[in-house]
C-alpha cells in the first residue's frame, strides 16, 4: 500500500478538538452495525471536509481501523488542502475501471487511517457514485475497517450525496450555524430520508474565519453543470 502524509489544519484548538472527540463518541454510540457513514452539507464552505477528516482521524486515534473516502467528484479540496502531492490516483479512476483498489488506497501517518482520494473530476460523477462499482467497493472494504467515512458533495447543490447515502449505514449533515435557513436544511434532510439511509444527526459548525456559506457563481456552476 502506498503512503501519503496528511497535513491537518493547525488551527484546531482545544475546544474544537474536544468537539471532534464528542462527535466520535456519539458515532461510537450508534453501534457497531453503523460503520459506513456519509457526511454532507447544504452548500459549499460549511466545513464538511474538515469535519469528515477530523472524525476519521479521531476514530483512528481511538484504535479503530478507519477508511476515509473522498467521494466529492465535483469539487474536492482534500488533495490540494491536505497534501503536497500531485498525480494521486483516486475514486473516479477506480470506479471507471482505470485503476485498481490497490492503486488508489493510501496509508497515512495516522496509525489506522487509510484514504481513497477523489481523483480527477469526471464528466459523470452522479453515475459513478450510483454505479454497481461503488456499491461493490463499499462491500469490499466493509469487512476490513471499523469505520468508513465518506465525504460527499453538498446535497443542497447536487443529488450525489443522496445517491451515496443509499449505500451507507448512516449519514451526518454538517450545517454552518447561523448561515443556513431551516427550510433549506429541512429539504436536505428530506432528500436523505428518501435515500433510505438512517440520519445519525447534524453537526453545527461555525468556523472562526468569517466567510459566506453560499458558493460563488463559478463554484455553483461547477456543481450544477455536472448534475
Amino acid at each position: 500500500m502506498m503512503t501519503v502524509e496528511l497535513q491537518f489544519d493547525r488551527d484546531v484548538n482545544y475546544f474544537m478538538r474536544e468537539a471532534f472527540n464528542t462527535l466520535r463518541t456519539n458515532v461510537l454510540f450508534c453501534g457497531t452495525e453503523t460503520k459506513v457513514i456519509a457526511l454532507t452539507s447544504c452548500f459549499a464552505h460549511e466545513g464538511k471536509t474538515t469535519v469528515s477528516l477530523e472524525l476519521a482521524r479521531t476514530l483512528a486515534e481511538s484504535d479503530r481501523h478507519v477508511l476515509y473516502i473522498d467521494a466529492d467528484l465535483r469539487k474536492s479540496i482534500t488533495v490540494s488542502r491536505y497534501t503536497n502531492q500531485t498525480g494521486i490516483a483516486g475514486l473516479s479512476q477506480l470506479l471507471s475501471g482505470q485503476a485498481t483498489l490497490g492503486e488508489t488506497l493510501y496509508r497515512t501517518q495516522i496509525s489506522g487511517l487509510d484514504v481513497i482520494f477523489a481523483g480527477p473530476f469526471p464528466p459523470n460523477p452522479t453515475e459513478l457514485v450510483g454505479s454497481e462499482a461503488f456499491r461493490q467497493l463499499i462491500e469490499a472494504v466493509r469487512p476490513h475497517y471499523d469505520y468508513v467515512i465518506i465525504d460527499s458533495p453538498p446535497l443542497g447543490l447536487v443529488v450525489d450525496a443522496a445517491v451515496i447515502a443509499g449505500a451507507c449505514d448512516g449519514a451526518i449533515l454538517v450545517v454552518h450555524q447561523g448561515k443556513i435557513k431551516y427550510r433549506v436544511a429541512q429539504g436536505v434532510v428530506e432528500q436523505l430520508k428518501k435515500s433510505g439511509c438512517r440520519i445519525l444527526g447534524a453537526v453545527l459548525n461555525q468556523p472562526e474565519r468569517s466567510r459566506d456559506v453560499l458558493p460563488d457563481a463559478s463554484y455553483y456552476k461547477r456543481y450544477k453543470k455536472n448534475g
